[in-house]
């Protein structure tokens, strides 16, 4: 009887409260751009929710009128009343002094928000580069401030990545915080990212061997992909360009068990159109061919611990030369051309060990293989490279330790004299495995100030011990106002065929002056950063100043007839400024501007003793870049301006009677963008790439050195200049003018 009774009683409570519950539908924006905020958590009583990447959200209410309150981190809170449910509601957020707080993870290996960091880290979302799409992250660089893709080669258009005047080797690149993309791949393997599969990149400027090891002594570049958990069900971006160019970004999510969520991607990228503008016989623009599949899994379990693995894979057939020349000719001394067959397979995943004490073990595995022909030059080269990491993450008190051991293996095979064994006259292929050890201590002096030191030790087979300390001291003098300092070493072990592209092209002869020892950097920067509240909007000033001291730098001498590759003597120094300022505003304008300033110098003493001190080649003394994004909400509609300007730099001539100026003119490259938003996860985009239509061959009698003899059969035969072939006079991008249009959709 007591049973029925108290049935009774409960499901007279319950049905009512069920019958008056309600559910509440709508969408959350940024108020200055009308962007969907996705991870805005809504709360209706005690029903909460998230939005989902289109920042749309459903939540249920037990009553109405109900308070409804919306809240994101980096943006003013807002509670509105609700009365009726049969509408859909849409808000918009108002930041609250910049940008969302990021979280970010390069600095310290920690996730950790932005303004707590204290290495400073730059935070770059897809948003930002949808203001300029490109098909490939290597292009997309370009709208970093102090960034600056550069081109090495005008046929094959090979390219590396400078971190404030450093050239590209001294740059590390990361995939998910795995150091995949360097050396031999350094030159090729930026390119086969897809773009769609990107959640964030991270910019460090300055060395990080303390953390990362060798290569990482410039900079680094870590590219965050996508949660499988949190992504689109469905985005697929497709475009095309006047000249031929069409680009195909496509992913989708799919849950192969029921813990486990998979993240699918898919790039292709065909430019297949010849086209020689400049009238030199050669094409203007590589032609490629190249797909890139990537996926990702990620696996749900006990107490949230990570569990991730994802592979890629690229192939690409790329070449450049004679506008004759077909694959008949690949190899033959008839017509010239640069051919590049590239085929890299990529592992990377962690696994957080099933302990109480946070251990996080990551690894990654890639193997590279390249058949290339410059000319009649072969380059056939294989990397495979394995990496394994074990950290342990701990917090005691004011202390934040991490702790970690890492093992490196590389194996390198080609076919020059870098893996020749001379005495024996046979191929010797390198075998390196470089372990080493890292320690991090992030102490908390008081409540506005950190003190961070680092210290990682390596065990190369050939150059031994080596040491790399670091130190970062951050201080918030309030919420607003950060200043950051930063010193630390790096080192850098060289393979010259590599990552030099000069190396293997054109007629000059290579020659490697001794044994090349490692290079090491000493750096300190300091940052400040400044966040307003404006009127309507917001501001941010991000600024930095630098000094990086090198030694045993190894940089090449362009003679008329040799490349000659050796220790400097003296030193090298990079110093300069920088400021980012970006900015959003409830009339519908956001945007940012950057400028940076640096030299590169390099003190070098000759065979008698005398000390010079000269410009490095290839580097600008200043740069500015910007973005202009103007939204028209109700109509669906948003304009993005961008663009770069560079200053002069150095260009390497082939002979002192070269008739072409050795330094470059201050260029431009600009954009206009005009997007559509259609609705349903639907848009069109469409503009014109380089609105002012230059391009390095204008005012310069030619580009690519003795183009009508590539392979010197008639040196003394119409040759007033007294030049060789070389193609390595090049700074920037050949493609002039050019319209392009677009389709995104979303679905989630």
């Amino acid at each position: 009887m007591k049973k029925w009774f108290y049935t009774s009683v409960l499901v007279s409570v319950v049905c009512p409260a069920l019958a008056q519950s309600t559910r509440l539908q709508g969408v959350i924006r940024d108020r200055s751009n009308g962007e969907p905020l996705p991870g805005a958590t809504i709360a209706a009583g005690v029903h909460k929710t998230t939005t989902k990447a289109d920042g749309r959200f459903s939540v249920l209410a037990d009553s109405l009128p109900v308070p409804v309150i919306i809240s994101m981190i980096g943006y003013r809170p807002d509670t509105i009343l609700v009365r009726d449910a049969s509408q859909s509601l849409a808000v918009s957020l108002i930041a609250q002094s910049g940008m969302m707080s990021d979280v970010v993870v390069t600095g310290t290996m920690k996730a950790v928000s932005k303004m707590a960091s204290p290495v400073p880290v730059e935070v770059y979302t897809p948003q930002f580069f949808r203001r300029n799409p490109t098909p490939s992250i290597f292009d997309a660089l370009q709208q970093v401030n102090g960034v600056r893709p550069q081109l090495n080669c005008n046929i094959c258009n090979t390219g590396d990545i400078h971190i404030n005047g450093l050239e590209g080797p001294y740059t590390m690149v990361l995939i998910d915080g795995m150091p995949i993309v360097s050396s031999l791949s350094s030159v090729y393997g930026l390119s086969g990212i897809p773009n769609s599969l990107v959640e964030r990149i991270e910019v460090v400027k300055g060395p990080a061997s303390s953390l990362y090891g060798s290569e990482a002594i410039g900079g680094l570049i870590n590219v965050i992909t996508k949660n499988p958990l949190k992504a689109p069900l469905v985005a697929v971006d497709v475009s095309g360009t006047t000249w031929g160019e069409y680009n195909v970004d496509a992913a989708v999510k799919f849950k192969p068990g029921r813990k486990v969520t998979s993240l699918l991607g898919v790039n292709y990228f065909n430019f297949t159109n010849r086209v020689d503008k400049n009238d030199d016989g050669f094409t203007d623009v590589t032609l490629q061919n190249r797909i890139s599949l990537f996926n990702k899994y990620s696996f749900q379990r006990k107490e949230g611990r990570a569990a991730n693995i994802a592979v890629r894979y690229v192939y690409e057939d790329r070449w450049g030369g004679d506008m004759r020349w077909t694959k008949f000719f690949r190899g033959g001394d008839s017509l010239y051309a640069e051919s590049i067959y590239t085929s890299r397979v990529e592992v990377i995943g962690n696994y957080q060990l099933p302990v109480k004490e946070k251990l996080l073990f990551s690894y990654s595995f890639n193997r590279h293989t390249q058949r290339s022909v410059y000319g009649t030059t072969a380059f056939n080269a294989n990397q495979k490279v394995g990496f394994g990491q074990l950290t342990w993450d701990k917090t005691l008190g004011a202390h934040d330790l991490l702790a970690g051991a890492v093992l490196r293996y590389t194996y390198y095979d080609d076919n020059t004299v870098a893996t020749e064994d001379s005495l024996a006259n046979r191929n010797k292929p390198e075998r390196t495995a470089l372990p080493g050890i890292l320690v991090q201590d992030e102490i908390k002096l008081d409540t506005r100030s950190n003190l961070l030191l680092g210290a990682r030790w390596d065990y190369h087979p050939v150059h031994g011990h080596i040491f790399t300390p670091r130190a970062a001291w951050k201080y918030s003098a309030t919420p607003n106002d950060v200043i950051r300092v930063n010193a630390g070493t790096g080192f850098r072990v060289v393979n010259l065929f590599t990552e030099d592209h000069a190396a293997l092209t054109g007629a000059r002869k290579v020659v490697v002056d001794g044994e090349l020892k490692p290079e090491r950097s000493y750096n300190v920067n300091v940052n400040y950063v400044k966040k307003m509240a404006v009127g309507s909007g917001w501001v941010n000033v991000d600024a930095s100043v630098w000094y990086t001291y090198f030694t045993n730098r190894i940089l090449p001498s362009y003679k008329p007839d040799t490349i000659e590759y050796h220790n400097l003597t003296g030193y090298s120094v990079s110093q300069g400024a920088s400021v980012n300022v970006e900015f959003a505003f409830t009339n519908s304008l956001r945007g940012h501007i950057g400028a940076t300033w640096q030299d590169v110098i390099i003190a070098n003493k000759d065979s008698l003793g005398v000390k010079t001190r000269t410009q490095q080649i290839l580097t600008e003394k200043w740069s500015g870049n910007w973005s202009l994004s103007y939204t028209l909400p109700r109509a669906g509609w948003v304009i993005d301006y961008t663009g770069n300007i560079y200053g002069p730099m150095g260009l390497p001539l082939t002979s002192d009677k070269d008739p072409r100026p050795d330094r470059s003119p201050v260029w431009s490259i600009q954009n206009i963008q005009l997007t559509k938003k259609l609705g349903h996860g639907m848009e069109i985009y469409g503009g014109i790439k380089n609105l002012l239509n230059w391009t390095p061959a204008k005012n310069v009698p030619f580009l690519i050195a003795r183009a009508n003899d590539p392979f010197d059969k008639r040196p003394d035969v119409d040759n007033p200049y007294n030049l060789t072939f070389d193609p390595n006079y090049v700074y920037a991008p050949n493609q002039g003018m050019r319209g392009f249009l677009g389709f995104r959709l979303t679905m989630n």
